[in-house]
């Protein structure tokens, strides 16, 4: 078999290169090939527990783009000779292409501990079958420990709290959803899962699982133990890029796939796109382990438009990280670096702050106060990131938030933003939260000229 593009991965970043590439180059015979025929999709993993009433509610298919011409082989690639441009699968395979995009994702990590193989522990892989044998077995299940508080961590919290199970969150650092906010944000989330009920033991560092065959317990470092009836590994995951690698491409320091700016790796052409991927801050444009969704989308319309020639001139140098997630019924939402980060990268900043209600007047049912925090570079007063939580307005806003730094804009720039307004859609105008932080920020600023 041969093609003209094959795409290694069925998950966002493969379905998104599949998409671009077909509508830049119609003509073009592509080709997919995925382990599964049934692929989840990753951001809805945690709410296929209690949200959603099955996990295949959760999942995505490749049926519209068949019909246009997409050829999917159900396969796992066991080799790729980037040379004689061939694929190898485990089915005996052998499929020839012009332009091959890695987009194999990534797989959870598993930290080296004892317990860690008792049957009862469980990471969140991106798996059909491995997820559905995991909400069946946490089913019988009444106490239920979740070691890693990031955004997986919070979202099983949330979701397996509605099976209506006992949840401990265990964190190795001193707070809740460490990375992505600042420390005043992190202590409203962790007020909020200590009025759900929900144990959080910060600065807590996990020694041992324990149990006999099953696990029955958790053992820390400071020689404290507690007793589970099953334990969930949200502590993170690593770029699938072992095929990659053993196929010559070169990788980065964080383990993922070298790319250039235009996603093309060290072979030629051969792209890598999402999670398998190297990534680069926006600002500091330091290696990156940023995995999101939306960033493998990104990658993906960057490689699927330029796979045979440059169409696409792609300005940014860097990834951002945008941000959201619900836990509890409120939303959080994150864009750009936090107020850390930037002192950590040699940044002077001011923060703007604000607190306001997402509707006008705010009785309109459904209002909910938002609280905005803006990060901005003192000298140039250039935005670096913001913060928001608050109701599901705050979706949205997190995007205007990541435009805002994608663009780098300035305080005055979103203090003068325009922006449409509506009573049972948005803010009021006069106190829309991103203009009023802001203007926050922007009197401060004036202030220390002043001073």
């Amino acid at each position: 078999m041969k093609f003209d593009v094959v795409v290694i991965g069925g998950g966002p970043a493969g379905m998104a290169t599949v998409a671009t590439a077909m509508a830049s180059y119609p003509k073009k015979k592509i080709a997919m090939i995925k382990k599964e025929s049934q692929t989840l999709i990753p951001c809805g993993i945690p709410y296929t527990f209690s949200t959603l009433d099955s996990v295949e509610k959760d999942v995505m298919g490749t049926k519209a783009m068949e019909e246009r011409g997409l050829e999917v082989l159900i396969d796992e690639v066991k080799d790729v000779d980037v040379n004689s441009k061939k694929i190898f699968t485990e089915s005996g395979k052998t499929v020839e292409y012009d332009k091959l995009v890695f987009a194999t994702g990534s797989k959870p990590i598993v930290p080296k501990m004892p317990g860690v193989e008792l049957d009862g522990v469980f990471t969140v892989p991106k798996d059909i079958q491995q997820i559905s044998r995991m909400k069946d077995a946490i089913k019988k299940m009444n106490k239920i420990a979740i070691v890693g508080a990031g955004f997986i961590g919070m979202e099983m919290c949330d979701e397996i709290h509605k099976m209506g199970k006992q949840v401990t969150v265990i964190e190795a650092r001193e707070r809740v959803l460490p990375i992505a906010f600042d420390p005043e944000f992190s202590l409203e989330v962790g007020k909020l899962l200590q009025e759900n009920h929900i144990r959080v033991l910060t600065s807590t560092r996990v020694k041992e699982i324990t149990g006999s065959g099953h696990v029955d317990g958790i053992t820390f470092e400071s020689g404290e133990h507690i007793d589970v009836d099953g334990v969930i590994l949200g502590i993170g995951y690593r770029p699938n890029s072992a095929l990659a690698k053993n196929a010559g491409l070169f990788i980065g320091m964080t383990g993922g796939i070298w790319t250039d700016e235009y996603m093309r790796t060290s072979a030629k052409d051969v792209f890598a796109v999402g999670d398998c991927a190297e990534h680069k801050e926006f600002f500091s444009r330091r290696p990156s382990r940023l995995m999101l969704a939306s960033t493998a989308a990104f990658d993906a319309r960057v490689a699927g438009t330029n796979l045979f020639n440059v169409r696409l001139i792609r300005e940014i140098k860097g990834n951002i990280g945008i941000f959201s997630t619900s836990i509890f019924g409120k939303t959080l939402g994150a864009a750009g670096g936090t107020e850390t980060d930037a002192i950590q990268s040699g940044f002077e900043v001011i923060c703007g702050n604000a607190s306001t209600m997402d509707r006008h007047p705010s009785s309109i049912p459904d209002a909910s106060k938002v609280k905005v925090k803006l990060v901005f570079s003192k000298e140039s007063g250039v935005l670096l990131g913001g913060q928001i939580m608050g109701g599901k307005s705050v979706g949205e806003m997190t995007n205007v938030l990541g435009v805002a730094v994608q663009s780098r804009m300035s305080v005055t720039e979103l203090v003068s933003l325009q922006i449409g307004t509506q009573p049972l859609l948005t803010a009021s105008p006069v106190a829309y939260p991103i203009v009023t932080a802001a203007l926050d920020a922007y009197s401060k600023m004036h202030a220390c000229q002043e001073g």
